[in-house]
């Protein structure tokens, strides 16, 4: 990430499971003095709760940790001004997250996005969001699982279009499927 004398990012950071997306988020987020991390995972049982604790201890322990399973644009707005850099892992169970809230509404979920997609344009500080990229499998066999892969569908495309970046991990190894020209002029 810049450093804060310089212009302010927002990253995208997509992924399958376990290809590296939170490390690599980390990674770019450690080059800032002053970092929140927004977590949107809910520990709901057991299993989540030890996930959760790995991935808190796998942070510094001087980066502020919030916590918003669902209004992480107002989070986002709370930690503006606060902090060099904002780092959101992740958007896949903020998704899934919404359409329990929401009751499977698409278009109230897909609101929500475009609220994420407005704090982002707004923010001061670079930001840098982990999600999965879920379309690339096989179409679930559930009405349930092919809203889900639609809304994160969704909400990725309409954060990587406001995105200076987007990153694409595969096998630990970083793909940039877009670039800020600045940078490329550099």
């Amino acid at each position: 990430m810049p450093s804060q004398e310089s212009r302010r990012r927002v990253v995208l950071v997509l992924g399958g499971v376990r290809s590296g997306k939170s490390r690599y988020a980390q990674q770019l987020a450690a080059n800032s003095r002053r970092v929140a991390v927004i977590a949107t995972a809910e520990g709901r049982d057991e299993e989540m709760r030890q996930r959760i604790a790995g991935h808190r201890s796998a942070r510094p322990a001087a980066w502020t940790t919030i916590e918003a399973a669902i209004e992480l644009p107002a989070a986002l707005a709370t930690c503006d001004g606060e902090f060099d850099t904002i780092l959101v892992d992740c958007l896949t169970l903020w998704a899934s997250n919404l359409l329990e809230h929401e009751a499977q509404n698409l278009q109230r979920v897909l609101q929500h996005g475009e609220a994420l997609a407005e704090a982002l344009r707004r923010s001061e500080a670079s930001v840098i969001l982990v999600s999965n990229e879920v379309g690339s499998g096989i179409v679930p066999d559930n009405e349930l699982g092919r809203l889900y892969r639609d809304v994160l569908g969704g909400i990725n495309q309409r954060i990587a279009a406001v995105a200076d970046e987007v990153v694409l991990l595969v096998a630990g190894c970083p793909l940039v499927i877009k670039q800020a020209r600045e940078a490329v002029a550099q």
